[in-house]
């Protein structure tokens, strides 16, 4: 059976303008899930503290409604199991996993840069022939994610891309990551030497694949990303 492990942020405070907590954003974590389990595969949630909350204008009802909010209110959901029972990473076997997909949320650029544990996950899942995936902010993680084989940064020289400089604009975000010293994701992209990859808009569906390394823009490029990285897994 294929495993897949999906890494979120461990951090949970206080963000936005209106005082409102970032964290894991709640549909790039559930979609990838769900199109991993229809291909029958074994996930598991991991971060590198072994423990998570969520962004919390991710719950509010423009972005989560419908099936997915059925799913999320469901406690005993095989998606509310899996996530209740995440790992840290220094408790994870790398050998055991096919793909490593990292979600994202604006947490993650608080903890993912340093996050030691979860840089190690990829750098040998990827070393092993596995895919490394990433969506929206996740990509923040190539910030230090240094590829064993090479000794240079796993996305140097790749095409990848990520949330949008223009997207932290439109949702009015761009001072605030100023005055906290965080990286955008463009910021971290070209800091490692990658070749960032733009959507015609902040908000479409937008994926790019450069062998084993697949991206996303956006939530709602969260299911995409995932059924990429299994191509991308068989390639």
């Amino acid at each position: 059976m294929v495993k897949a492990l999906i890494a979120v942020t461990s951090y949970n405070g206080e963000f936005y303008p209106d005082g409102k907590k970032t964290g894991l954003f709640i549909s790039e974590a559930l979609h990838p899930f769900q199109v991993f389990k229809a291909k029958d595969y074994d996930v598991d949630f991991v971060s590198e503290t072994g423990t998570f909350g969520y962004d919390e204008h991710s719950l509010e009802e423009s972005f989560l409604n419908g099936d997915d909010l059925a799913v999320y209110q469901d406690k005993h959901s095989d998606y509310n199991i899996s996530t209740k029972n995440i790992k840290k990473a220094s408790d994870v076997d790398p050998s055991e996993y096919s793909i490593i997909y990292f979600s994202g949320g604006h947490g993650t650029v608080y903890d993912f840069p340093h996050a030691k544990g979860l840089q190690k996950l990829a750098s040998e899942i990827y070393k092993n022939n596995g895919v490394v995936a990433a969506v929206c902010h996740g990509p923040v993680i190539f910030d230090n994610l240094i590829d064993s084989s090479t000794g240079k940064f796993l996305a140097q020289g790749k095409k990848v891309t990520g949330f949008t400089d223009v997207g932290e604009s439109d949702m009015g975000l761009t001072p605030l990551l100023k005055q906290k010293d965080l990286f955008t994701v463009e910021d971290v992209i070209k800091k490692v030497g990658a070749h960032y990859q733009a959507p015609s808009t902040p908000w479409e569906d937008f994926t790019v694949v450069d062998g084993k390394l697949v991206t996303g823009t956006n939530p709602a490029s969260a299911s995409s990303t995932a059924k990429k990285a299994i191509l991308a897994l068989s390639a």
